[in-house]
């Protein structure tokens, strides 16, 4: 030991080494407490089974906690996270009841062995583990409440992907073929803005009002997003009926890739909004139609400079099999750069909604708003890649990749289960959109416009308005097939719109069918004309509501808890010494080296009552969260533990007498601890020290009272 002194500051080195307890120990003590009260470890060993060669000593539920730990400890590589867990490996298995924690190799072995059948059995059971608590005491869910009262929840479904980058290697004919490790993970795809020439794609399901995940569903290149859509709506279908929800008001905000009518097909019986990117949709005669008259209202996000002009179309066929929707224009002129959503036509760019929304609940408008804030998922995605980087290469296998993405999303709703107990927070409520003013009259209406309406026939034996049929060019189409162009717009009271259609009078006057169509026939000095209204559309008075919590506050509650508190780890002598070797008598199927049972391959690395105990003291734990995971709280007075390991965040005591336990404890190499009690005089300055024996005998007073001074004689006995 050195030490240097200025009369200030006592500055001391050691030699010997003394680490500090990783700072996520903490928060992996209390989720593995969370997961242990609820029996989530004996139902991972139940369900959650792999069979495969060479298994050793270890089973499923200890590769699951060291990939619990990685998620949790937000390391980059798993090299990192082994260096930081390795010298606490023994008090970290014993968290999940195992003795002993398994290498690098072997769980990347274990990893390239998972098949389909353990990754959804895990799927599965990381599903009923969300479905089995409620997020709050009166098991709200968040939602959003239409103009006409009705409450949805919403559901955000949207890829995202991971490139890898792959080095030219040299193709000749006296080469053997190449091969990639990430063969089997990644395909050539879209790579976005990512570098890369291969790429893996998975698909993500997020409840849009408590931020929590309820699938992940990934494959090579650019996925196989309708099987990944199938397989996110039946775990939709399981959230929404734990929760006794309506499908039908299960609003999905899909990513533009499922913008076809042959995949909205699968998204029958839910609601839905998703970009269309089925361009021929454009050219339907109702659609064009309708471009060509007045647009039902504006749209324009405060952040941007962009006007919208929107069309609603209710009805139109949509997709090989004709499906019925909702499609919404809207439609902004080109600028100078190329529009990156859209499709641009004689210098306008127009872009596709489909929905099957009510009108009487969403106005166009509120149609656009809803899908644009999509856009607040983006956020929680870039969170998921900071805390925990889900996409980050775990395996070279592609069940294996599934397996810790799994995990990852578990740990990402237990910090969010936890932050709920620690910061109880009631949903807050946002008007996303406000209620529609009263129209005034002669003004055009706030909500948008109804489907075009002609008026009723006034003679029978005359041609109606009816006959007149709408075309894609914006003219009406006579009985005797003449064009009636627009020519004026007249403002209702109501605020309905008007738009009036003419004949040419030179068409009429030669007309064979003149008599049937004007009322005085062959007199009538006027062409024919007809009137097209646009009624205002009717809504409900109502707001729309958003109701649900901060996407942040309690998932980093639960992180920032004890990520600067002290932890002290101890490990007292086994119970019972370890008998001496016997004569070992083998069975005849041990002999025959039988596959073993289920039972005996768990109990392999299982941790025996006769251990040593560890114990694991954490700081900053509210008494509440305590109680709630069947934790002991213990007294401030309370001795630490005999063989304590303290990191170096320090909380000096009140008093002037403290207990150092500053030396690695006994699963570390280089010795055992010694405690010290230390009597520090008011008017000498705070010294710390470490002590150091390799045969376990403890230091003289005298020794110790040449660093630091006098050493009290007589010390309180819970401060040993």
């Amino acid at each position: 030991m050195t030490s240097i002194a200025d009369g200030a500051v006592c500055i001391q080195t050691a030699a010997e080494s003394a680490l500090a307890t990783p700072s996520w120990f903490g928060e992996a003590v209390l989720l593995t407490a969370h997961l242990r009260k609820h029996g989530v470890f004996h139902q991972l060993q139940e369900q959650v089974r792999c069979a495969r060669r060479r298994f050793g000593r270890y089973d499923v539920i200890d590769f699951l906690a060291v990939l619990f730990g990685y998620a949790v400890s937000g390391e980059r590589t798993l090299e990192e996270y082994y260096e930081r867990l390795w010298p606490f490996a023994i008090p970290f298995v014993a968290l999940f009841g195992r003795d002993q924690l398994p290498s690098r190799s072997a769980l990347s072995r274990f990893l390239a062995a998972l098949t389909e059948a353990p990754v959804e059995a895990l799927r599965t059971l990381f599903l009923d583990d969300l479905l089995a608590r409620p997020l709050t005491a009166d098991q709200q869910t968040g939602g959003l409440g239409d103009r006409a009262g009705n409450a949805w929840v919403g559901i955000d479904i949207d890829g995202t992907r991971e490139a890898a980058r792959q080095r030219a290697v040299p193709q000749t004919n006296d080469l053997p073929p190449s091969f990639r490790r990430l063969e089997e993970v990644c395909a050539p795809g879209y790579t976005g803005r990512k570098r890369g020439e291969v790429v893996r794609t998975r698909a993500v399901i997020s409840q849009a009002h408590s931020s929590h995940w309820l699938g992940s569903f990934g494959n090579r290149g650019n996925g196989r997003y309708r099987d990944e859509l199938r397989k996110g709506l039946a775990a939709i279908g399981r959230y929404l009926t734990a929760h006794h929800l309506d499908a039908t008001h299960a609003l999905l905000r899909l990513d533009g890739q499922y913008g076809l009518g042959a995949v909205l097909s699968d998204v029958a019986g839910f609601a839905f909004v998703t970009r269309g990117k089925d361009y021929r949709v454009l050219d339907h005669p109702l659609i064009q139609a309708r471009l060509h008259l007045p647009p039902d209202q504006f749209q324009q996000r405060p952040e941007s400079q962009l006007v919208r002009s929107l069309y609603d179309c209710p009805q139109i066929p949509v997709g090989p099999e004709g499906t019925s929707y909702r499609v919404i224009v809207a439609t902004h002129p080109a600028g100078t750069k190329p529009s990156p959503v859209g499709v641009t036509r004689a210098g306008v760019v127009y872009e596709l909604f489909f929905t099957n929304l009510p009108q009487h609940g969403f106005t166009a408008g509120d149609v656009v708003e809803v899908y644009l804030h999509r856009g607040a998922f983006e956020p929680t995605l870039s969170d998921e890649d900071c805390e925990q980087d889900p996409d980050r290469w775990c395996s070279h296998s592609a069940w294996g990749q599934e397996c810790w993405q799994v995990i990852a999303q578990w740990t990402w709703n237990l910090r969010l289960e936890l932050g709920h107990q620690l910061k109880p927070q009631p949903v807050r409520t946002t008007e996303f959109a406000p209620a529609l003013p009263l129209p005034a009259p002669y003004t055009a209406p706030a909500s948008g416009y109804a489907p075009p309406a002609v008026g009723s026939a006034w003679n029978s034996a005359r041609f109606a308005s009816q006959d007149f049929a709408l075309q894609p060019d914006g003219s009406l189409r006579c009985p005797a097939d003449q064009p009636l162009t627009p020519h004026e717009h007249r403002r209702e009271a109501d605020g309905s719109l008007r738009v009036v259609y003419g004949a040419s009078i030179h068409s009429c006057r030669s007309c064979r069918l003149r008599e049937q169509c004007q009322w005085n026939g062959a007199a009538t000095a006027k062409p024919r004309q007809v009137s097209v209204l646009l009624h205002p559309l009717r809504v409900g008075p109502a707001p729309l509501l958003w109701r649900d919590w901060s996407r942040r506050v309690h998932r980093r509650a639960c992180m920032h808890l004890l990520r600067h508190q002290r932890i002290e780890v101890g490990l007292s002598p086994p119970a019972i010494a370890p008998p001496c070797a016997a004569e070992v008598i083998l069975s005849r199927a041990q002999r025959a080296h039988t596959r073993l049972s289920w039972v005996v391959r768990f109990a392999r690395n299982a941790r025996v009552p006769t251990a040593s105990q560890v114990t694991i003291r954490l700081f900053g734990v509210p008494d509440d969260l305590a109680t709630s995971l069947g934790l002991t709280t213990a007294s401030p007075r309370t001795s630490r533990p005999p063989d304590a390991f303290c990191s170096d965040d320090f909380v000096a005591p009140s008093d002037p007498s403290w207990t150092f336990f500053l030396t690695a404890p006994h699963f570390l190499p280089g010795g055992l601890p010694i405690p010290c009690f230390i009597h520090f005089p008011r008017h000498h300055h705070l010294v710390l020290n470490g002590f150091h024996s390799s045969d376990g005998i403890s230091l003289s007073h005298d020794l110790v009272a040449q660093f630091v001074g006098p050493v009290s004689s007589s010390a309180p006995s819970s401060r040993h």
